[in-house]
């Protein structure tokens, strides 16, 4: 029997690991065995994990990455990672060698700096699989490279490379090991293979998996807004980081609110930006109008009752959270860059905007005023992803 690893960096709830766990469970089905390998060994996502599959940490722990005492014990995890497996001067002089760079450019993204020092403190395996897959770039992209035995190796890409802080010389060459390299849509490969043009014959494209029935029955679950707002409500879902462009989304709501517009905006998800963006909120006098609800079980239920969905974001591989909207129906704003480009053809089934407040206050506006092209707008985009799911079921 066919052994395949599959190694992921977190399992928090967020697309990527989703993705993930959709993944393993139609491989389940099959006659191979699975294991699974999780550098931080920690996430919520740990629970939904399909029973067949083995789990080779030798601690996990189900807290949510994003939540304090999440990040508490991940702090943990990052210490124990420098001690163990021996070799701290090079562990050292590797994380100084990615910081350095990053403070000269004034951009400072610690994990980034971390995955070298992490992948090559955690756990090693005896054991020789048939294929190891890195699910992830960094931590666990570098960790198969390196630590894993493998007949035959894959790799995934789920961002745009350069805009989310990778270097070459962070990598070291580690794509050099891996005979496949999927990227999960058209744009992640095209970006990927300017930083990588040399492994243009070895990239293909590999969407990400999606279980659009169980998306469509959740949302008819309880749930849902519960403030009796009657105004409208926009949506956003994702994690509070910088990448999502929530400040962006605190200003053009405050200038939503300055025209006399009766709407609020809601955000699903949690992130180490909360502090800094509830203290923005907080200053511009919107704590009625632009709430963090923080992460829930079922975000379904949301989406089917909001009137517009936003997507603001400075970049993205392929959004998962911006897929379910569409596949809800739900009327949606994105920004126009890397990755949204590829999911909203602009004016048929969404409308793209620049990441500016204004831009996207007008936009908003533009919907807000014309129920019309909302109700347009949701039936193409639920359109195009019913002929997507068709093209699967073919493929």
């Amino acid at each position: 029997m066919k052994k395949i690893l599959f190694v992921i960096n977190t399992l928090g709830h967020a697309g990527a690991e989703m993705a993930l766990v959709e993944l393993l469970k139609r491989l389940e089905k099959g006659d191979c065995e699975i294991y699974l390998y999780v550098l931080m060994g920690q996430g919520e996502m740990f629970t939904r994990i399909p029973s067949r599959v083995k789990v080779l940490n030798s601690r996990i722990s189900t807290l949510s990455v994003l939540s304090k005492e999440g990040r508490g014990r991940m702090a943990g995890t990052v210490a124990a990672a420098f001690w163990h497996n021996g070799r701290w001067l090079h562990k050292l002089r590797d994380t100084v060698g990615c910081l350095v760079p990053m403070m000269i450019k004034r951009r400072i993204l610690i994990d980034k700096a971390l995955w070298r020092m992490i992948a090559e403190g955690s756990e090693r395996f005896d054991e020789t699989f048939d294929l190891a897959v890195a699910w992830l770039e960094g931590g666990s992209a570098y960790y198969v490279a390196d630590h894993v035995s493998a007949k035959k190796k894959a790799a995934f890409i789920h961002i745009d490379y350069e805009n989310a802080g990778y270097t070459r010389k962070m990598d070291r060459d580690c794509w050099e090991a891996y005979e496949w390299i999927f990227a999960i849509s058209d744009e992640v490969k095209e970006h990927f293979l300017q930083f990588y043009p040399e492994y243009s014959l070895k990239t293909r494209v590999f969407h990400n998996l999606i279980d659009r029935d169980s998306i469509r029955l959740k949302a008819q679950e309880p749930g849902g807004f519960s403030d009796g707002y009657q105004g409208m409500r926009l949506l956003t879902v994702g994690r509070l980081s910088r990448q999502k462009g929530y400040d962006i989304a605190v200003e053009a709501m405050k200038l939503l609110k300055e025209k006399g517009y009766q709407v609020r905006w809601y955000v699903l998800g949690e992130g180490e930006m909360r502090a800094a963006l509830e203290k923005r909120i907080a200053a511009l006098g919107l704590e009625k109008d632009f709430i963090l609800l923080g992460a829930v079980e079922n975000p379904y239920p949301f989406y089917a009752q909001t009137d517009v969905y936003v997507h603001a974001t400075r970049y993205e591989g392929k959004s998962i959270a911006l897929q379910e909207a569409q596949i809800l129906g739900c009327a949606v704003i994105a920004s126009d860059c890397n990755g949204n480009r590829e999911q909203i053809v602009d004016g048929r089934d969404g409308l793209l905007c620049q990441l500016t407040p204004q831009a996207v206050a007008e936009s908003i506006v533009a919907l807000l005023n014309e129920e019309k092209k909302r109700k347009a707008f949701g039936a193409a985009a639920k359109q195009k992803m019913q002929s997507q799911e068709q093209e699967d079921l073919l493929t």
